[in-house]
């Protein structure tokens, strides 16, 4: 009941009623003989059918600017006890659809901004392969920052103890043994694998927004997966994944299946749907022989469906990756898989190091890791192509965006006897053509300061071809070192790419590039 105290703009409501006093009811299909009997006065907590009670506290209405500002709390009376009180939420709900409009987004009330606490980490493994795996999780997880664990299939051996502090700490997954008996399922290790669902949601529930399943080779880039994750709304069922690259792997699996080693991530409500009925997954699917297929056939059959993202790479290519890499599609890098696959991505260093390597740029900035940015020098007739944070291209011709976008076919399809066409992205072929070969700059350093962030790119080899005579015959083969100057700031997101612009320098050897936001009506070309 409305209170009969009063201050100036306040409400109270008084939650304690002398007769007639209300208590959540059981839902419909629950038997109770308790009477539900409540009094029709605004204020009045009553019973909804779902079994909660809820009163009217406020009738507002929208000020000029369409906006309403309400602050409301509760206070306890000093002389009486209360218990089992629980507030699940606040609604706010029009006098009359027909006549007053209300502006709705995504989520119903405003609630604090995704952070890396509400994002938790499931990564598969073994015991064999961490002895080698080890250093791609460490260079980037962030001891008592990140949340999750590691599943290994057995007890870590004694070379591997006392256990790293750098690495995420580990669990030994589930004895499965009665599952596969009940279920009659055939692949236990694929079981396993999908199981670890169940174990991570056990281990970590507790303002738990996100869960990212991973291999202990998929190397995460953690800010940028907060960035995107914040998003989406995390109350709904969401089921995040990445395609492979090659199309055959698409097809012998499935389009809307996300591909686990590039990670497959899941809100909160999907996790519990899947640790609720995975038992039941299992055994309606007992053949299937791919942890990443059954998964998503149980949350398909549940109806949710794949939301891709591009910036997912399950990376099921072999040999040098640096032309996707160097062509990354417009969207924020989130993880690199199968490090052991590809070619080290810095050909100076082993796998182990390039990844360490490559993280050195991504932990001042991920916003704008493998991001292309291209320019031009006009007076030369080049086209610098940016990938900050790893490669830098120099062009001896003025090349479109819409070619540059296009990734140099320098890698080779997952299967090597699949057939053309074999990727899911166009590509440009390799050519001894010095108007559309580039002089490749790799990542060396970077620094940062108050405004700008300044990476360092290193030639990697001589070129070994004669300058374009189609361009000019403006060689490049004197520039040995480029420099990237970016703003401290993330990059504008209005759906452009960031566009730079060419430095002089007295320095024939050096060239300077400082990124910027793109004009208007700019043209890449």
């Amino acid at each position: 009941m409305l209170s009969g105290n009063r201050i100036p703009g306040l409400n109270f409501i008084n939650l304690f009623t002398f007769h007639n006093t209300p208590f959540i009811e059981p839902k419909d299909d629950q038997k109770s003989q308790r009477s539900t009997d409540t009094h029709k006065l605004k204020g009045h907590p009553k019973q909804r059918k779902d079994g909660w009670m809820e009163f009217q506290f406020a009738e507002v209405s929208a000020g000029a600017n369409g906006t309403i500002k309400l602050h409301y709390g509760f206070s306890f009376h000093p002389n009486m006890d209360y218990f089992d009180l629980v507030v699940e939420g606040i609604e706010f709900r029009p006098f009359d659809t027909s006549t007053i409009h209300v502006a709705t987004q995504s989520r119903s009330l405003q609630v604090d901004p995704t952070n890396i606490s509400h994002i938790v980490f499931g990564l598969l493994g073994t015991t064999k392969a961490w002895h080698y795996r080890k250093p791609y999780i460490e260079s980037w997880w962030r001891p008592n920052i990140t949340r999750g664990y590691l599943y290994l299939d057995t007890a870590p051996t004694n070379d591997l103890l006392p256990w790293s502090l750098n690495s995420p700490p580990y669990r030994i997954s589930d004895d499965n043994t009665k599952l596969l008996e009940k279920t009659k399922h055939v692949a236990p290790i694929m079981v396993r694998m999908v199981h670890a669902v169940i174990e991570v949601f056990r281990e970590e529930r507790e303002g738990v927004r996100w869960y990212v399943m991973g291999d202990d080779d998929s190397i995460f880039f953690v800010d940028n997966m907060v960035d995107v994750l914040a998003e989406y709304d995390h109350t709904k069922y969401i089921y995040i994944g990445g395609h492979s690259e090659c199309i055959s792997s698409n097809q012998i699996y499935s389009y809307d299946m996300g591909f686990g080693g590039a990670g497959l991530i899941m809100s909160y409500p999907l996790a519990k749907m899947v640790q609720k009925n995975i038992e039941d997954c299992f055994a309606r699917d007992p053949y299937l022989n791919s942890a990443d297929k059954i998964l998503m056939t149980c949350v398909n059959d549940f109806g949710v469906s794949l939301t891709s993202h591009q910036g997912l790479h399950q990376i099921d290519l072999h040999g040098d990756i640096s032309g996707f890499l160097a062509s990354h599609p417009k969207a924020p890098l989130l993880s690199l898989h199968h490090p052991d696959q590809v070619d080290p991505l810095f050909p100076s260093m082993d796998r182990a190091g390039s990844i360490k390597h490559l993280m050195k740029a991504a932990n001042v900035d991920q916003s704008r890791m493998l991001q292309q940015t291209i320019c031009y020098q006009r007076k030369s007739n080049w086209s610098f192509s940016i990938s900050w944070g790893y490669l830098v291209h120099i062009y001896e011709n003025i090349i479109p965006r819409s070619i540059l976008k296009i990734p140099l076919k320098t890698f080779k399809p997952w299967y090597l006897n699949s057939h053309h066409p074999f990727y899911i992205f166009n590509t440009r072929p390799v050519l001894e053509d010095p108007c559309v070969a580039p002089h490749v700059f790799s990542f060396e350093s970077v620094n940062i300061n108050e405004n700008e962030i300044l990476t360092n790119y290193l030639r990697v080899v001589p070129r070994g071809l004669p300058a374009c005579g189609l361009a000019g015959n403006h060689s490049a083969n004197l520039v040995t070192k480029i420099i990237v100057i970016s703003p401290v700031r993330k990059p504008n997101l209005n759906g452009k790419t960031e566009c730079c612009d060419v430095i002089n320098t007295n320095d024939a050897r050096v060239a300077k590039l400082i990124m910027r936001d793109c004009l208007d009506d700019e043209l890449i070309a």
